[in-house]
């Protein structure tokens, strides 16, 4: 079943002069169809200005379409009456955790937002419980969140919106402002909340590194939709990618190379290290063969 599903999808940025009158538009989102089933982890790539975070913002109805339709969860963005009821289905986690998190308290800063859902008390502290376990935070629940690091204070942001019970979290660009080490855990805690809870993850992010888990990899250019599919069938195309402006994994930059240099590596993308590894042993295997014949 699907959970996103948009249609001729357009958003312009308007922008008036004094007198009311149009002095420009930009077109950020340009006739963007795409589909997002439950239970999938989906990533979002674009360089800046692509448009990625423009549409993030629509599949939790920050922003309402200019032209076209997306529904979440069958229900249509443009409805002002079903706005509360998108926005618990799909939760938004921002860039800066610290434009997030309010309470003074870990535990009362996840249990902020059931509590402002009206959930009874002895729920609230059920699903803190439930939450802060699920990202991997329960021994930091009686922390002020000014102690954490970023990549901690990423996952609280999180856990923040996994206690209002989303069926859907969508994250724009959480790792932007991180470490490495930040940036391991949080992706860490994501691909958890998918597989173990089976909520649907829709990442915006420029870090190719992250997305090789995802079931499905969109890449955005210019407002629109320009490669749709797998990681692996994503990043077999390097060459694509660099007309577009990205990389793709350190890995598979340095399998393309051996191949274009005349290693007979498998026609595929290597998207870690143990595939490599594992593509070079039967190079070797089979070229000793060869040798021998």
């Amino acid at each position: 079943m699907d959970i996103v599903k948009t249609k001729e999808l357009v958003y312009e940025y308007i922008r008036k002069r004094e007198d009311g009158s149009i002095e420009a538009v930009k077109r950020a989102v340009d006739d963007v169809n795409i589909t997002v089933k439950k239970g999938d982890f989906v990533a979002i790539l674009g360089h800046n200005g692509s448009g990625k975070s423009t549409l993030a913002k629509q599949l939790n109805a920050i922003l309402v379409p200019t032209e076209g339709t997306i529904w979440i969860d069958g229900k249509d963005t443009k409805d002002e009456s079903l706005i509360w009821d998108i926005r618990q289905t799909a939760g938004m986690v921002f860039q800066n955790p610290d434009n997030q998190i309010i309470a003074n308290v870990v535990e009362e800063d996840v249990g902020f937002g059931p509590e402002n859902l009206g959930i009874p008390t002895e729920e609230i502290w059920k699903r803190v419980d439930e939450s802060l376990k699920a990202v991997g935070m329960t021994e930091y629940r009686y922390h002020s969140p000014n102690r954490l690091s970023g990549g901690q204070k990423q996952r609280i942001a999180i856990a923040g919106i996994l206690a209002m019970k989303p069926s859907c979290i969508v994250l724009d660009e959480p790792t932007a402002m991180l470490d490495p080490n930040g940036r391991k855990e949080v992706l860490q805690a994501l691909l958890d909340l998918n597989r173990k809870e089976k909520i649907t993850i829709i990442l915006i992010t420029h870090y190719m590194e992250e997305v090789i888990h995802a079931d499905s990899v969109i890449i955005m250019d210019k407002g629109k939709v320009v490669m749709e599919g797998t990681p692996g069938q994503i990043f077999q195309q390097v060459e694509k990618l660099q007309e577009l402006r990205l990389s793709v994994p350190q890995v598979t930059e340095l399998a393309y190379r051996l191949e274009k240099g005349g290693l007979l590596i498998n026609n595929k993308a290597i998207l870690s290290v143990d595939e490599l590894i594992e593509e070079l042993i039967k190079w070797k295997k089979t070229s000793q063969c060869v040798n021998r014949k």
